[in-house]
């Protein structure tokens, strides 16, 4: 398990109603099902349009099941933005 801080941007901030916090888990899935238990309602719903950071790497199309968490690491979860 390890210690990492999930961040939240736009909706997803909104929606969890803090801007960040901390979490243990192992791998994205787990860290995103924690979220969804902490937050049922709206911010799970937000989390299916969201991209998602770990420690900085965009983890675009993996299996959020196949993305480990380092101890200490950062999640962001990033709602799609508006604008151009």
């Amino acid at each position: 398990m390890a210690k990492v801080t999930v961040r939240y941007w736009a909706a997803a901030k909104a929606a969890a109603g803090i801007a960040e916090e901390p979490y243990d888990a192992a791998t994205l899935a787990e860290a995103l099902d924690l979220v969804r238990g902490r937050h049922p309602g709206e911010l799970s719903q937000v989390l299916v349009r969201c991209s998602f950071l770990v420690d900085g790497d965009p983890v675009g199309k993996r299996g959020h099941e196949t993305v480990p968490l380092a101890e200490g690491g950062t999640v962001e979860v990033l709602p799609p933005f508006a604008g151009g």
